[in-house]
């Protein structure tokens, strides 16, 4: 199969992990016959100093002519003075909006060799923790109207009923091909959005009724992923509240370096990004944790390209490489083998 990928290398330690990325592709595409054609772009940091925009017109271009997007880590303390419109973060922002990028997946994974760093009790958490954040991305009050004067300010909750349908039908769709179990996370008892998205989420339940629906407000959601994380699967909500139940659930995974993230739209196109930061403090020693970036690839094998066995593929190499004890040094623990950037995708690169 033929596939077109561009790359979006990024700020800080982005270069380090999509390279690592980036071979671990080329060996999916060896050892399964594919022929994944790479295109590079900048944007963010890189495309600021380059071109002096976040976002050159050349890359959203080369992204929406591509097949799938692989972005690493955008922004730095290096443009921190700069104005809001000339931020690196608006390279992102201009990305999902350019391609349509409405559903945002995040998996919070705790892998049972890295259990000791999750922050809760074994008892709690248990061997093994899989969770999927369904977050919208377009929506809500980070797009609603707002104003401020010296005095008050004012943002503003709005959703329709065609963007709430959309993204929990994502969620639906995804929880058929887990263990069918679904939670919508709102604030009906106080928000009218929330109303709505709670009235279009049932209506819907009677066309998916092989999945179990059920409803949190999102205080109650929060206290439940530490009191018991086990209990979800698949979590569903709007753009603030999946802003912020996402970064939880990472956190109780103990390995924020270890996750990755995907942005869909519609069709099967993606945006795929690991969910940590570009840590310019470490860029280019050697010492950046690739694997988020590399589950990123796993993740868009399978949901913009359909490669089910080529992701699973992926996952079990990194699996394996835990498996014999290889750790960078932000999962480091004693009696561990501690590596480098470029080892560890090597030896993922490898076990594939």
């Amino acid at each position: 199969m033929k596939k077109r990928i561009a790359v979006i290398s990024g700020d800080g330690i982005g270069p380090d992990i999509t390279f690592e990325a980036v071979k671990v592709l080329k060996r999916v595409a060896e050892r399964f016959g594919h022929d994944f054609e790479i295109v590079e772009y900048l944007a963010g940091g890189a495309a600021l100093d380059a071109y002096n925009t976040p976002l050159p017109d050349s890359t959203l271009k080369g992204c929406q002519d591509s097949d799938a997007v692989l972005l690493g880590s955008l922004g730095g303390p290096k443009w921190d003075t700069l104005p809001s419109h000339l931020r690196p973060e608006k390279g992102l922002l201009g990305l999902r909006g350019g391609l349509g990028l409405f559903c945002n997946l995040r998996p919070a994974i705790m892998y049972k060799q890295l259990s000791g760093a999750c922050p809760l009790k074994a008892e709690v958490v248990g061997e093994q923790l899989d969770i999927m954040v369904v977050r919208e991305l377009t929506g809500g009050i980070y797009f609603g109207a707002r104003g401020s004067d010296e005095e008050s300010a004012y943002d503003t909750m709005s959703y329709t009923r065609a963007e709430i349908e959309r993204i929990l039908r994502k969620g639906f769709e995804i929880a058929q091909k887990r263990s069918r179990r679904l939670c919508s996370v709102d604030k009906a008892n106080i928000l009218s959005s929330s109303q709505l998205w709670r009235a279009v989420a049932n209506a819907l339940c009677a066309e998916y009724p092989d999945v179990e629906l059920t409803h949190l407000y999102v205080d109650n959601a929060a206290m439940q992923l530490v009191r018991n994380p086990r209990q979800f699967d698949v979590i569903v909500t709007e753009n603030m509240f999946g802003d912020i139940l996402s970064d939880e659930a990472s956190q109780i995974t103990g390995s924020i370096g270890m996750l990755p993230s995907a942005s869909l739209r519609e069709d099967s196109f993606g945006m795929y990004e690991p969910i940590h930061g570009s840590a310019p403090d470490i860029a280019g020693k050697d010492l950046a944790n690739p694997i988020a970036m590399i589950l990123s690839v796993a993740m868009m094998l399978r949901h913009s390209f359909g490669m089910e066995g080529e992701a699973q593929a992926v996952e079990a190499a990194i699996e394996a490489v835990l498996d014999q004890g290889y750790r960078t040094v932000d999962i480091y623990s004693e009696s561990m083998i501690k590596v480098g950037t470029k080892e560890m995708g090597q030896r993922i690169a490898q076990a594939l």
